[in-house]
């Protein structure tokens, strides 16, 4: 049986765990160009599997990605938080806006909270943040939280990605 997932807040965003009451948020993200660089975009079976891979990862690791609400209009804005699935060369911090979000800072607030439970609940000594070289929005995010290329990875799917490393614990206080 799974502990239940934490709920962060920061100062304008709640992060919880996913669920189906997200499914049209996450459908509208995979159908859309937007997705290209985590795989989609995707058919609608598509994005279901990937709102039971979400939470099922919760199941099998023990953490996982949140989504983020804004506060004020308590609308669905993104999947962020910790990612380590089969094959990934690290634990990841990530990050994903849904449509008319961008250019907000969430991805940078929402990322610190998932960021600073990584290290100061789950005792994580280090992270990383894969970025495709095309997504520079993405890229801005991970300089913003301090992290700085550290080599590539290439995978099967998503082909090579820029791995960022985040700062030490010590240096994120």
């Amino acid at each position: 049986m799974m502990a239940p997932a934490p709920t962060l807040e920061t100062e304008r965003l709640i992060l919880r765990i996913p669920g189906v009451a997200d499914f049209p948020a996450l459908r509208a993200f995979y159908a859309a160009p937007r997705s290209r660089f985590v795989g989609g975009p995707k058919t609608p079976e598509g994005a279901w599997r990937q709102l039971a891979t979400e939470i099922g990862h919760w199941a099998l690791r023990g953490y996982g990605r949140w989504i983020v609400e804004d506060k004020e209009s308590g609308a669905a804005c993104g999947l962020i938080g910790l990612w380590n699935p089969e094959g990934w060369p690290e634990p990841e911090i990530g990050w994903d806006l849904f449509e008319g979000f961008e250019g907000r800072g969430y991805a940078t607030e929402a990322a610190r909270a998932a960021r600073a439970h990584a290290y100061d609940t789950l005792g994580w000594p280090t992270a990383i943040s894969l970025v495709n070289p095309d997504n520079t929005a993405s890229a801005r995010v991970a300089e913003r939280m301090g992290a700085r290329p550290d080599g590539h990875f290439t995978h099967e799917n998503f082909g090579t990605v820029t791995i960022y490393r985040h700062p030490a614990p010590e240096s994120c206080a």
